[in-house]
């Protein structure tokens, strides 16, 4: 996924990237406020507004995919880039990805 949206334009990093894997969710979401980054999960958890309210975030893109192959989430994640490409903002917004579609949660 960090592949596609660089080949787009955008400052993609991984977690393995900065040196956080196994960190939570709490020190992931820190970082990217700090750094002002988009956050890209299969973490439900930061679907929770509660928890993680968009308004406070660059962006929160949670995929929800049945079907978590390679490929599948690739093509779904190109859809994604593309989506990104006309969209004014993303701060403020978590987007929940799924097969067919994208729900916007400001």
């Amino acid at each position: 996924m960090a592949d596609l949206l660089r080949a787009a334009g955008h400052d993609a990093v991984t977690v393995l990237d900065q040196q956080l894997g196994g960190a939570t969710d709490r020190d992931l979401t820190a970082v990217c406020v700090r750094e002002g980054r988009a956050l890209v999960s299969f973490d439900m958890d930061l679907s929770d507004i509660r928890a993680y309210p968009p308004r406070n975030y660059s962006g929160l893109i949670v995929f929800r995919l049945k079907n978590q192959a390679r490929d599948h989430v690739l093509g779904v994640g190109a859809l994604v880039v593309e989506r990104l490409r006309s969209v004014e903002r993303l701060a403020g917004q978590l987007w929940i990805v799924e097969e067919t579609r994208i729900r916007v949660r400001n």
